[in-house]
């Protein structure tokens, strides 16, 4: 059973964030998230970290700046998840916003597999561009970038994942995790390293008095799509990526939203004007990562780029249905995981590998992290390709370094391995078929070597006890609104509250009353329906509700434990 601890709060910053202004609980909120001063939370544009400080992105401007002024054609080479469709279209509006020709080029999940491939540089040169240019991938594209100065396309490299032990030979790189590059954030997603070298190349343009006679260019319409891409490839959210999504959100909310994200919303059931970083990670992203798992991302991309509303919708719809797909396709791969994994002990390992070799590719990330969220190990998911080599997909957990783990994995079974790449917390990778099982033992033995047995047991980190005229509706609509993710955890509460009522709604959910102080207060506890005891040690997050024009306040029981009498 997970342990509850609370989250450690300054009280000397604590003290000095209430006496610059804040609320007590915004205070103890933001303190103990390492918040020092109401600047780090006032997410203004000019807060921005300057694209002057990412290495290159000088030379980026002038490159494309070059292309532009020489009619040159330029090709954007995706990647099909929702930070790569993001950043595609973003890369797309914003460089003809910029006055370039350009098109884009997204590899298919199932055929193509990830990034700038050989065969990708074949599709593309039939194109005959002057000019490649990746985003969301390519800082490990060593054979296809060399593929590509074969034929005799440079390509600028755009990408935020972590570089290999070698760099591909690039006309240029950008990306703020490369050797040498001092950008204070290493953690902007791809379609955040576009949007800044879009920012960088409006500097560049500026400079040759490009707009001396018509009026620059806004780039802040691009937010939106910053702001759902950052929150859907749930990068950490450091100061510089919070300004990003909150500025974002601000313009989803004002109802400046480009169609695509409109229609976005509209299929999912969410309204705009009351987007929050939840509708773009749990509603928005999964309809967008759809088509890239089991179709086609240029589907979420044109998506993206519908300047129609109504094309957008139609786009938008489809999309929904992929969507609904992908989640019956992810059910039975869940059942069968579970069904394999029927008789694995948690206590005899410290990681978890399964293979099927039937499973759908572009689903394996998503059954990878149900399985980590229910057995809290490091797990790899496998599957056979077209090709005949195994797929896998890996989630891990706080403690584990994923991609540095598969990297000594690689180091001490070379060969084992043909490629790998990833984050800390998600990677993918590839091996031959018919070596799981050793690929399983390698993965187990490195895992045991990197973390201790207490980081296996699992930690539910609270912000401790509320006080009960905290409890308010208004409260939990401002924790709704404000911007929250990965790195910057949304707020839980611990309390031992009394069990009032308990009755089962939807057949799935537990609709509870419980008490405390003489106070009750509704609760939810979503996808459970077995009974609770009489008394509980809740950890909970506060919820606004509205029904029937009736605003209160909801408890969302997220675990409970027995308490005492």
């Amino acid at each position: 059973m997970p342990s509850i601890t609370t989250r450690p709060c300054p009280t000397e910053v604590c003290a000095a964030l209430e006496q610059a202004g804040l609320a007590p609980a915004w205070a103890r909120l933001y303190a103990a998230r390492g918040v020092s001063h109401p600047d780090q939370i006032a997410h203004r544009l000019p807060q921005l970290l300057p694209p002057t400080a990412m290495l290159n992105s000088d030379r980026a401007a002038r490159l494309l700046a070059d292309a532009i002024e020489a009619h040159k054609k330029l090709l954007i080479v995706g990647d099909y998840d929702a930070d790569g469709a993001t950043a595609c279209a973003l890369g797309v509006r914003g460089l003809r916003m910029l006055g370039a020709r350009v098109d884009y080029l997204v590899p298919n999940r199932l055929e193509h597999g990830y990034g700038l491939t050989p065969d990708i540089v074949r599709i593309a040169a039939a194109r005959q561009p002057d000019l490649l240019i990746t985003v969301d991938n390519g800082i490990a594209a060593v054979e296809g970038v060399a593929a590509a100065n074969a034929l005799g396309i440079p390509v600028l490299v755009t990408d935020h994942h972590l570089p290999g032990d070698a760099l591909p030979d690039a006309a240029c790189i950008v990306n703020p995790n490369q050797p040498h590059c001092a950008f204070p954030s290493k953690n902007l997603a791809g379609v955040g390293v576009m949007f800044y070298v879009l920012l960088a190349l409006r500097a560049e343009l500026r400079r040759r008095g490009a707009y001396e006679q018509v009026a620059e260019p806004d780039l802040r319409v691009l937010l939106d799509l910053v702001a759902l891409g950052t929150v859907a490839d749930v990068v950490r959210l450091d100061a510089n990526n919070r300004t990003l999504v909150a500025q974002g959100l601000a313009r989803m909310r004002a109802g400046l939203a480009c169609p695509g994200i409109a229609a976005l919303f509209q299929a999912a059931g969410r309204e705009p004007a009351r987007a929050t970083v939840f509708d773009l990670g749990f509603m928005l992203g999964p309809r967008l990562n759809a088509a890239g798992r089991i179709d086609d991302m240029a589907l979420g991309i044109e998506c993206l780029l519908a300047d129609s509303p109504s094309a957008a919708q139609q786009l938008a719809q489809r999309l929904d249905a992929l969507n609904r797909a992908r989640r019956d396709v992810e059910a039975d791969m869940l059942d069968e995981a579970l069904a394999i994994l029927a008789r694995f002990s948690p206590s005899d390992s410290y990681s978890l590998t399964a293979y099927q070799p039937d499973w759908h590719i572009g689903v394996i990330g998503i059954l990878a992290s149900r399985l980590k969220d229910k057995f809290h190990r490091p797990t790899v998911v496998l599957a056979a390709s077209e090709s005949g080599e195994l797929k896998g997909s890996g989630r891990s957990i706080p403690g584990l370094h994923l991609r540095d783990a598969l990297d000594l994995v690689d180091k001490r079974h070379p060969g084992l391995i043909l490629k790998f790449g990833g984050h800390a917390m998600a990677a993918g990778l590839s091996i031959a078929a018919g070596r799981q099982e050793e690929f399983a033992h390698a993965f187990e033995a490195v895992v045991r070597g990197l973390i201790d047995p207490a980081d296996l047991e699992g930690v539910i980190e609270t912000d401790g006890e509320l006080e009960l005229a905290e409890h308010r509706y208004e409260l939990a609509l401002e924790l709704e609104h404000a911007v929250w993710g990965q790195g910057f955890p949304a707020p839980l509460f611990t309390g031992v509250f009394d069990v009032a009522a308990q009755r089962v709604v939807g057949d799935k959910h537990l609709k509870l009353t419980l008490a405390r102080d003489g106070n009750a207060f509704e609760a939810m506890r979503f996808f459970q329906s077995d009974p609770l005891p009489e008394r509980i040690h809740a950890v909970y997050a506060l919820m606004p509700n509205e029904f029937n024009g009736r605003r209160t306040l909801q408890l969302k029981l997220q675990h409970w434990e027995p308490a005492a009498p």
